[in-house]
């Protein structure tokens, strides 16, 4: 933007300033500021993030949330028997279902869900005995429910497994937060995004090993005490971006594979916001039944971000 519009964006009563022996620095304070994003006092602000944060914990201890994982099983060609008995291929929580419910039959990644007589399992509400659950082709796949339990399938590169549920774990009742550092505004910093001249891919690795070139809109770039630092970003909808990150307090304090954010996409000017104080821990730190994507080795930061959420010991019972 050239001096002539900076100064015609600047409100009337600047006009005088932006024009003076010292227009050079007065357009600079005329301009808009590098984020649209408001500013906020420093009680607000931290009132923003606990809002945020309590949020957050209600995702977690919800239905879709993270904490009442009971399972994940990978399956095989073929045949794979359920239910709660130990000779089951998939052995599901012990009086939760019977010994034997009944079994998933896989072909070139379709499942097909067989439930034995006497046990009764719905999808989204309907009693199913015998049903493709799983399809490649699907717009919209099964939601299998048995007192509190619930299951369905994932796909993860060319494995089908089935995700379970205890709608009434005991890990929901036990919880009680997370530990954080204090909220400190001096964590949220301004940044840029340069965008790629030519379409960007970056390699995503998850902790089964897999390993997938995802889309980068481009990369941040922000100082943090007068050093400048870089994350390439991936897509997180039509509103954010997201960052998988990790820094030098994933040895000692926070958890050990990295952390997430997700951030506004930047303003017409490609600025935006990073706030450290909103760096969440990933699935993985909850339950051992996720598959959660790791920071590429570029997001892997050489300084201690001590802000947000630290490390989270989970039991597994």
């Amino acid at each position: 933007m050239n001096l002539f519009k900076r100064i015609n964006n600047c409100k009337i009563s600047l006009r005088a300033l932006c024009v003076s022996a010292v227009s050079v620095l007065t357009v600079v304070n005329c301009d808009s500021k590098k984020s649209d994003q408001p500013l906020l006092s420093p009680q607000a602000y931290k009132a923003e993030v606990e809002e945020w944060y309590q949020k957050r914990l209600t995702e977690l201890k919800g239905d879709n949330g993270w904490l009442n994982l009971a399972g994940l099983f990978w399956l095989k060609e073929g045949i794979n028997t359920f239910g709660s008995d130990e000779s089951n291929d998939l052995v599901f929580p012990k009086e939760k279902i019977a010994a034997k419910a009944g079994f998933f039959l896989v072909k070139n990644t379709v499942v097909q869900l067989n439930v034995l007589p006497g046990v009764d399992i719905s999808d989204r509400g309907i009693p199913v005995k015998e049903k493709i659950i799983f399809h490649p082709d699907s717009t919209k796949n099964s939601l299998l429910l048995h007192g509190s339990l619930q299951w369905f399938v994932i796909k993860r590169d060319d494995q089908v497994g089935i995700r379970l549920r205890d709608l009434k774990s005991r890990s929901i009742e036990e919880f009680v937060g997370i530990d954080r550092y204090e909220v400190n505004p001096e964590w949220r910093v301004e940044a840029r995004l340069e965008i790629s001249p030519t379409p960007k891919k970056i390699d995503i690795t998850n902790v089964l090993g897999q390993t997938t070139a995802q889309t980068s809109p481009g990369t941040l770039v922000f100082t943090l005490k007068g050093k400048e630092y870089r994350l390439d970003a991936l897509e997180g909808g039509k509103e954010e971006l997201f960052i998988i990150l990790g820094d030098l307090t994933n040895e000692t304090e926070t958890y050990p594979a990295g952390r997430y954010l997700y951030i506004k996409i930047p303003d017409a000017t490609g600025n935006t916001i990073i706030d450290f104080n909103k760096a969440y821990n990933p699935p993985c730190a909850f339950t051992p039944f996720a598959t959660c994507p790791l920071p590429p080795a570029q997001n892997v930061l050489p300084v201690a971000i001590k802000a947000g959420e630290k490390n989270y010991h989970f039991d597994t019972h």
